[in-house]
């Protein structure tokens, strides 16, 4: 008997020890639970090598690839800068590489240029979105052709109308982001066959990602024939799907990044798939998606069809901050692409652009370092 009160203390310190254990397993669980439906991109300061720019020509939308030959390939929208903001009649895609992927890029050759009016694609090349996929590398880009006649110079922009109206999505292929590149003699993505399809005007900006369950998914703009007048409307974002990445691509008549105040809310997004969503980042036309006004938001999607804001979406407002202590407020920061190495987002690669006293537009591209 003398033991007995010894044995029920050692009791219940054991059961004790027990349920505190269950209780911070539980604990973790939810923590864990939670880090995972936690998803926010915060952006580093670059530094000026990371700045890509050029005195002749007009920098637009860079999308970066790794190569093979350890070289970091970014790909590139450039016209003459003496032309004005001609991007819609005589942009091209250029090609320059660097030792990491914060630069600097040197210039290499171009990769999409000019072949003719009679091809699709034949007068400008603009906006790319590349990738690797099995071994392969794939350009998507932007393709017009029209009249041939550049209505804008420094200082006024004039759109040309036959330019914007005939863009169409298209896809290059190579073994190397070095070239050859083979283009198709028709789009990948066209216009829609139907005068109430959401994209029966134009298609353009096409961004791709694999599924995680195979094939895969693209996210690009259309306008369409709704509004009177030459431009159209309304301006939406369409999905489609393909089971290669050379298509061809089943369209859904479901636009996405919508809201009821903006015919026009979202452009540029760039999708891809982190921790069990699809991820997107828009940018935001008009303060449509938070209070900052123009800026980059993040979007998330279950199963890249039904798309809403994430819980933390604010990406960047309209500047950069330098890492040399330099905040630099800019007109517009475009084309947001991501650079993502292992599975991890590395770099966000964005087009910005400011004007001068005589409203000429300079254009760079710029590398920013994601925080882990």
């Amino acid at each position: 008997m003398k033991y007995y009160p010894l044995f029920v203390l050692i009791l219940f310190l054991s059961n004790s020890c027990k349920n505190n254990s269950s209780v911070s397993e539980e604990s973790n669980v939810k923590k864990s639970d939670s880090s995972v439906n936690y998803f926010k991109l915060d952006l580093g300061k670059p530094t000026l090598k990371s700045k890509f720019e050029n005195d002749t020509w007009s920098i637009w939308g860079g999308s970066m690839v790794k190569g093979n030959d350890g070289l970091y390939h970014m790909f590139y929208s450039r016209w003459k800068k003496e032309l004005g903001w001609a991007w819609v009649t005589d942009s091209e895609i250029a090609h320059a590489v660097s030792n990491t992927p914060f630069g600097p890029f040197t210039f290499r050759d171009v990769a999409l240029s000019n072949r003719g009016s009679n091809y699709w694609d034949g007068l400008c090349t603009h906006n790319p979105n590349i990738h690797k996929f099995d071994g392969k590398y794939y350009l998507y880009y932007m393709g017009n052709t029209g009249d041939g006649k550049t209505t804008t110079f420094p200082g006024k922009l004039v759109l040309n109308p036959s330019h914007r109206n005939n863009q169409r999505i298209g896809v290059a292929v190579s073994d190397s982001p070095n070239g050859p590149w083979k283009r198709f003699d028709t789009p990948l993505i066209n216009t829609g066959t139907h005068e109430n399809a959401l994209d029966a005007l134009m298609v353009s900006n096409p961004s791709v990602t694999k599924r995680p369950e195979g094939g895969y998914l693209m996210v690009y703009k259309a306008v369409g024939k709704q509004k009177p007048g030459i431009w159209g409307g309304p301006v939406v974002h369409c999905i489609a799907t393909s089971e290669n990445p050379t298509g061809p691509f089943k369209k859904y008549d479901q636009p996405v990044f919508q809201t009821k105040d903006y015919d026009f809310p979202a452009e540029d997004p760039f999708i891809w798939y982190q921790k069990g969503k699809y991820r997107a980042i828009v940018k935001d036309m008009h303060g449509a998606f938070t209070n900052v006004g123009r800026s980059l938001v993040l979007f998330e999607s279950e199963d890249g069809f039904d798309w809403k804001l994430s819980d933390t979406p604010l990406v960047s407002e309209l500047k950069i901050d330098w890492a040399n202590g330099y905040t630099q407020t800019v007109d517009h920061l475009e084309r947001p692409q991501l650079y993502i190495e292992n599975g991890r987002p590395i770099a966000l690669l964005c087009a910005a652009d400011i004007k001068d006293s005589q409203n000429v537009i300079h254009s760079f591209n710029v590398q920013i370092p994601i925080l882990e």
